[in-house]
């Protein structure tokens, strides 16, 4: 008897060209489609909660997939870690509902971007954060990122590659910290449009940099024009922390 599988999923995307399967490169949903295929003995296709971009890495992205397998769903995660290369770990595999689908289901998205504001790059953060060597406000910042919070058509803060028609999304918080030279912003929502985390932080970093005071951010949102925000700030600082799946119980009940 067929079942759904959830898997939460780590993975360092450096070396990998996003998560969805793809002609010019190699990335994550395919090596696990292929690793979970070899493991069970039958074709899968996993569906994935969130497609990151290249060089975006995730501690806590979702996928599920259906199978006849015998294995107890607890235990795929074991043996497809054993599998995989070591950029890419399963954190969680269990049942759930079939009809659980982890891009439909009401969720909340959390996103890390870590910037390194300091005279000279530290090789070792040079694939984790991104590197800023002017000097960046970081309180003015605050102030930009209170304007972002709440529910607004961000539409100035989405590629124009993007072909959705809604783009009114709610962000829940945003907030920064500062250790030493990192700077991190967490930001948490319903979802978020292509590439609009990176625009985000790429618009903070204009804020921080003295471009436009803060409240101009409430004047970007009300263009509604991709070419009134700041650049997408690079994929190697951003990291997709979790999705939360709040207020239904998505586990299969025997």
């Amino acid at each position: 008897m067929s079942k759904r599988v959830f898997l939460r999923i780590a993975y360092d995307g450096t070396n990998y060209h996003g998560w969805q399967i793809q002609d010019n490169g190699i990335t994550v949903e395919e090596i696990i489609n292929r690793k979970l295929t070899e493991l069970l003995g039958e074709k899968i296709a996993v569906i994935g909660a969130s497609r990151t971009d290249s060089g975006v890495h995730a501690l806590g992205n979702v996928a599920v997939f259906d199978t006849d397998t015998r294995i107890p769903t607890d235990k795929i995660s074991f043996a497809l870690n054993q599998r995989l290369p070591e950029d890419i770990r399963i954190q969680e595999s269990k049942e759930v509902a079939g009809d659980f689908h982890p891009r439909f289901c009401n969720s909340r998205k959390t996103y890390e971007y870590k910037i390194l504001n300091r005279r000279f790059a530290m090789p070792t953060e040079r694939l984790y954060s991104h590197f800023v060597y002017m000097p960046l406000d970081f309180e003015k910042m605050k102030e930009a990122a209170a304007f972002i919070v709440g529910e607004h058509d961000f539409k100035s803060f989405c590629s124009t590659r993007t072909q959705v028609e809604n783009t009114v999304r709610t962000v829940y918080s945003l907030e920064l910290d500062k250790k030493g030279d990192m700077i991190y912003i967490r930001i948490c929502g319903n979802g978020f449009l292509y590439n609009m985390v990176r625009i985000i932080v790429g618009t903070l970093m204009k804020v921080g940099l003295g471009f436009y005071p803060p409240e101009h951010v409430r004047e970007i949102i009300e263009a509604k024009d991709r070419n009134a925000a700041g650049p997408k700030a690079a994929a190697c600082g951003l990291t997709l922390i979790r999705l939360e799946y709040e207020g239904m119980d998505y586990e299969r009940k025997n």
